[in-house]
């Protein structure tokens, strides 16, 4: 048994990850605990997404460990990282859901690869998982017919397909007007509070971060510059979390 604490669900020890000469994480330190919402906020570009991807070793880090539920995982093979990441939920940016697939064949998917369940058992947890992000009676449809906030919705049903113990959601409010990024804004604090799901939340979208967040964290220039609770990051001092959150520019910016 390691020494990490059974409260957190992931730590991080010391991430560093560069892509040639740019670096985009900076020994970063991150105990993500159990039960809760955990936003990363900050500019474009600055590492939330790779921060994220991380998490489940989609990326492997040049300097440090990770660890998930006690185990550290940073180092285990690619076989190995099946069991971890069938635990783990992850909505990707734009949903990403496959086009030539109906709404029911792209949520049955992992159903499919990873269980022993007959025919009639995934039908029946399809439209579980429908009727529990609004999207009843979709089953047929494709992609192409939903709009923006319906794929984002099927994304999600598809996400929690497995009953993850935790969901990774990347930018999930992305591109949808203020209407829908709300419904799954409430989607995410549903699916937290009525299964007690921990959630990692990328965003640059302060209202959803606002909402949803338990924690928030800012990275910038590839370190954790604030963590705090909502109330905390909306009274920061900090110049560059003042700047972001107020979506104010810099002369640099320009």
């Amino acid at each position: 048994m390691s020494d990490t604490n059974h409260h957190n669900l992931f730590e991080l020890r010391g991430i560093s990850k560069s892509f040639g000469r740019q670096q985009v994480l900076r020994g970063i330190d991150l105990e993500i605990p159990r039960g809760k919402t955990t936003v990363v906020i900050g500019a474009s570009g600055c590492g939330k997404s790779v921060l994220l991807k991380h998490l489940i070793v989609l990326l492997r880090p040049d300097h440090g460990n990770i660890f998930f539920d006690g185990e550290r995982i940073d180092n285990l093979r690619e076989n190995r990282l099946i069991d971890v990441r069938r635990r783990v939920g992850y909505l990707f940016q734009a949903g990403a859901l496959f086009d030539s697939q109906t709404v029911a064949q792209n949520i049955a998917f992992s159903l499919i690869e990873h269980t022993q369940y007959t025919p009639e058992e995934i039908n029946q947890l399809v439209r579980d998982k429908l009727e529990l992000v609004g999207m009843a009676g979709f089953e047929q449809r494709l992609p192409s017919e939903l709009s923006g906030g319906q794929q984002r919705r099927v994304a999600l049903a598809r996400a929690i397909a497995l009953s993850p113990e935790v969901i990774l959601y990347d930018e999930p409010t992305t591109g949808l007007d203020p209407i829908r990024a709300d419904i799954i804004n409430e989607l995410i604090i549903k699916l937290q509070r009525g299964r007690l799901i921990t959630s990692v939340v990328v965003t640059h979208d302060m209202n959803s971060a606002y909402k949803i967040g338990d924690r928030i964290i800012m990275l910038h220039n590839g370190e954790i510059i604030a963590d705090g609770d909502p109330e905390a990051i909306q009274q920061s001092e900090h110049p560059d979390v003042r700047r972001f959150i107020r979506g104010e520019s810099r002369r640099e910016d320009h």
